[in-house]
């Protein structure tokens, strides 16, 4: 049994203000090329379809064409929705599709009704079972319930939190899986996984470490196909792996490589898995440096194809940056200003120092110095006391 693992497309999204769909189409195009080249039984695309609940025409076109074409090379899909997803818009044609092949769970309780998959080569099936992603806060009263009607118990009352959903939510399907002695198990699922490593292009599913769901809550599967992490990893071996993005979201995400996982199960159910990189997309570069070296350097010349971040040193910031920062490098979409004098105190002690200024002219000239590395000239000083009165006299 061969699966292809992929996730989070998050089709439809932007960065920095500027459409992806085009890369994203060709991140699909190599896609559905390696699930061919590796005649796979399956994909299983671990939530996250959309980068949000109702996307654009556009990135719905470019989903249910690569559903198509990966069916019509005779490959079964299943997929999940995500914390990005619309739960209900994703799989309103679930029981249709099921019948062609193709599966797009968005309800939980229907997690412990399994895909049976058939390997293309004969042998036994694998089920999968989909799991969506699950918000502890709506759902939560609801997954109580199904457990208090299955043991015949009364419901915790309060909250519950990411490990409390997973672990309700994986009972039926546990029992479900203990029905099918020997067959071997594919766990489709949406979460933080402690342990995980993030990025600044994920939504956080909730306030400090309540998200996290523990390694072990996964125990029992052949194989778990987690989404939500924009990297690629694993965690505690092959058997519990993200999958990670096809694309870079973010410039936290400037060196990972981008991939899917190609996972073969043996007759016992064990996985034998390779990584296969995209190599699909723009690249994404972080430049540092005074704006002009930035623009004379020939050692940076292979950047003007990349999205471009720039982390000015100048001790002001140069007068249309941006613009001459774009003549030469065209992608380049984001640009700090990070003078020596910023750097050499924490942003915590430069907040105090304005914070502890008598007035609050003083606290304006005090922060509009730290962030242009330069005190006010008068003309500039004239406008801002200007400003401030006005501000004042609007007071009640």
């Amino acid at each position: 049994m061969r699966l292809l693992h992929t996730s989070d497309w998050h089709l439809g999204r932007q960065f920095h203000g500027v459409s992806l769909l085009d890369e994203q189409a060709l991140a699909m195009d190599r896609l559905v090329e390696l699930a061919a080249e590796a005649a796979v039984d399956l994909v299983v695309i671990a939530g996250d379809l959309y980068d949000r609940a109702i996307p654009p025409a556009d990135a719905v076109r470019l989903f249910t064409d690569t559903l198509a074409r990966l069916r019509a090379g005779g490959v079964a899909v299943v997929a999940i929705a995500g914390n990005h997803d619309s739960h209900v818009r994703v799989s309103v044609y679930d029981e249709l599709l099921a019948a062609q092949g193709v599966t797009i769970r968005g309800r939980w309780q229907r997690a412990a009704e399994p895909v049976l998959v058939s390997p293309r080569d004969g042998g036994a099936p694998v089920a999968v079972y989909p799991l969506p992603y699950l918000e502890p806060l709506l759902e939560g009263p609801a997954l109580l319930a199904a457990e208090a009607s299955a043991l015949a118990a009364t419901p915790t009352a309060g909250r519950i939190d990411h490990q409390r959903a997973m672990e309700l939510a994986l009972l039926p399907v546990r029992a479900d899986l203990a029905r099918r002695p020997g067959l071997r198990s594919v766990l489709v699922a949406h979460a933080f996984v402690a342990g995980g490593r993030s990025s600044e292009s994920e939504r956080d599913l909730t306030v400090g470490n309540a998200e996290a769901v523990a390694v072990p809550t996964f125990d029992g599967f052949d194989y778990v196909a987690l989404g939500h992490l924009h990297g690629a990893q694993q965690l505690g071996g092959p058997r519990l792996a993200y999958s990670g993005t096809p694309l870079p979201y973010s410039f936290s995400e400037q060196d990972h490589v981008k991939s899917v996982r190609l996972v073969e199960l043996d007759p016992q159910g064990n996985p034998a898995v390779e990584v296969v990189p995209l190599g699909v997309g723009r690249p994404l570069r972080t430049l540092e440096g005074p704006l002009e070296e930035l623009l004379r350097d020939p050692r940076l010349e292979d950047a003007r194809g990349a999205w471009v971040r720039a982390l000015l040193s100048d001790e002001q910031l140069p007068r249309q940056a941006m613009t001459r920062l774009r003549q030469r490098f065209p992608h380049a979409v984001e640009l700090r200003h990070q003078p020596p004098h910023r750097l050499q105190a924490s942003g915590s002690e430069r907040s105090q120092r304005i914070l502890q200024a008598a007035d609050p002219l003083q606290r304006t000239l005090a922060f509009f110095a730290d962030q242009q590395g330069r005190p006010v000239d008068p003309d500039e000083e004239r406008l801002l006391r200007q400003a401030l009165a006005q501000a004042a006299a609007r007071r009640p």
